[in-house]
């Protein structure tokens, strides 16, 4: 007899108005497992992404470029320093488009509906978004507050430029950070997790080995910087698992991100090196703070997920299945 569990928590979204287009009964990082692991095909999968990672910024960022050309500017893209308004828009809106990339991908390569990316339930579920904002939000911003980095020399940045990073970084580093999680804990957590037979292996692997290859892509060299990495980037893949979705990944990524802008434009940081520099020698001990408060995140959604909460499976009148928590 099957019995039906209401979620209860907090976090909880409202049911999907139709059926999900991946089999029931299936956890996030699964949707894409079969009876062959297609691992060729998996590579294949991650390196169309990377290659996106590559070609978005660049072709946009030269386009871009030409215009800050004109003004007399020449952008990092071009070998110069000037790290301009529009080069930081180009490069938050190019970040972005791995979102319709990774869901182009998944549909190419494996025939899955680039929507089931969004979450279990096929859909982004706004609510869900809305009210983990709300209930975790305030205590990640004081921690990347308190673990933020040490104000760096002055910029001469121009009141226009100031306006005008701070639009665009409002408007598009929320787009950045979402095209982020859903190439790396969206796609590539996936496929991944699709490579063994076990569940509870594929789950492992997703998880450690989707961190370790973002926190390489960033290249820092400082120890607590790898570490914090390492650390948030697993904690989101976590979390993805455990509420069947992006939407609570998505937030505290562009929450971060968003807040690390707008303290360098607050301390008028030249924000290509104030935000990019990631050598040895940069991190503090201060990094602990945000480090610590993911865990303890990660941990609250994992115990308020134990019996309910946000589907973590296509079936929202069942159980979610037992995977060892």
């Amino acid at each position: 007899m099957t019995t039906t569990v209401k979620p209860n928590w907090p976090l909880t979204p409202s049911e999907p108005r139709n059926g999900p287009p991946v089999p029931a009964a299936v956890e996030y990082h699964r949707v894409l497992a079969a009876d062959e692991r297609r691992i060729g095909r998996g590579i294949l999968a991650i390196a169309l992404l990377l290659a996106g990672l590559v070609i978005f910024p660049t072709a946009i960022g030269r386009a871009t470029a030409l215009i800050d050309v004109q003004q007399g500017k020449t952008p990092p893209i071009l070998g110069g320093t000037d790290y301009t308004p529009l080069s930081h828009a180009s490069s938050m809106i190019s970040l972005g488009l791995l979102v319709p990339w990774s869901m182009l991908i998944q549909r190419w390569l494996y025939g899955v509906p680039g929507a089931s990316l969004h979450s279990v339930t096929s859909r982004f579920r706004f609510d869900l978004l809305g009210k983990s904002l709300l209930v975790l939000g305030p205590a990640w911003l004081v921690a990347n507050a308190l673990g933020g980095p040490t104000p760096g020399d002055e910029f001469p940045w121009s009141h226009t430029d100031l306006i005008a990073l701070f639009i665009t970084t409002m408007l598009f580093t929320p787009l950045q950070s979402a095209g982020e999680e859903y190439g790396v804990r969206g796609l590539i957590f996936r496929v991944i997790g699709s490579w063994t037979r076990d569940p509870r292996a594929g789950l492992i692997a997703g998880v450690l080995v989707s961190s370790a290859l973002f926190t390489a892509v960033h290249g820092a060299t400082d120890p607590y910087i790898v570490v914090w990495y390492f650390v948030l980037w697993t904690a989101l893949a976590v979390i993805t698992w455990r509420t069947g979705g992006l939407e609570i990944a998505v937030m505290l990524h562009a929450v971060l991100n968003t807040f690390t802008f707008i303290l360098a434009i607050t301390l008028r940081e030249d924000l290509g090196s104030a935000t990019q520099d990631r050598s040895a020698g940069v991190g503090t001990p201060y990094l602990l703070i945000p480090t610590i408060t993911v865990i303890v995140i990660t941990t609250a959604v994992w115990w308020c997920t134990r019996k309910s909460g946000p589907a973590r499976t296509t079936s929202l009148s069942q159980t979610p299945p037992h995977t060892g928590a």
